[in-house]
């Protein structure tokens, strides 16, 4: 098998799973943490990574991917990269410098505020707003009211994990969604 062959076989069958570790009783008991640091230190798995969510949401043809503080910055820019598309980070409470569109929203531990420079958006522009994992979509959720008040068409979410039992799916909007990974 020459080493095309061989890494197009790998790269076919690649289980995502198998390079994710599970942490319990992290950040606190009871919760099982679904670590993505394995993931990001094998370099065939993060290019399978990279590679398969390019692939499922080059059908959205996005001008912006935004992707949230900071595994959305892993994932969102190498994927605008490769979908020629511009990348937006969403940054958490004063972290960017110029005037900014910001949303509170309610995590399952407290309350957060996100935000995204309010120029960085064209109006009418299509966004995908990508994140490493979808928990109860308090994030994503929150992410895609800050992208309508810019007042562009979200065409989708991509995520690497999500986690089904916790119903994330039920906060966000009607947009496609793309999962790697599911738990």
């Amino acid at each position: 098998m020459t080493k095309v062959t061989h890494t197009l076989f790998f790269r076919a069958a690649m289980d995502l799973k198998s390079l994710i570790r599970d942490i319990p009783d992290f950040p606190k008991p009871g919760i099982l943490f679904r670590d993505i640091t394995t993931l990001l230190r094998d370099p065939e798995g993060l290019r399978f990574t990279i590679d398969s969510l390019t692939e499922k949401c080059a059908q959205f043809s996005p001008d912006y991917i935004v992707g949230m503080e900071s595994r959305g910055f892993i994932f969102g820019a190498p994927l605008a990269y490769k979908l020629g598309a511009g990348f937006i980070p969403v940054r958490k409470r004063g972290k960017l410098p110029a005037a900014v569109h910001a949303i509170e929203y309610e995590l399952e531990y407290g309350m957060d505020r996100l935000e995204v420079h309010q120029d960085a958006l064209l109006p009418g522009s299509r966004v995908l707003i990508v994140d490493d994992l979808m928990a109860t979509g308090g994030t994503a959720s929150a992410t895609a009211e800050l992208v309508q008040q810019t007042g562009c068409t979200l065409v989708g979410f991509g995520f690497i994990i999500e986690l089904r039992d916790l119903n994330g799916r039920q906060r966000l909007p009607d947009a496609p969604i793309v999962t790697l990974v599911e738990y």
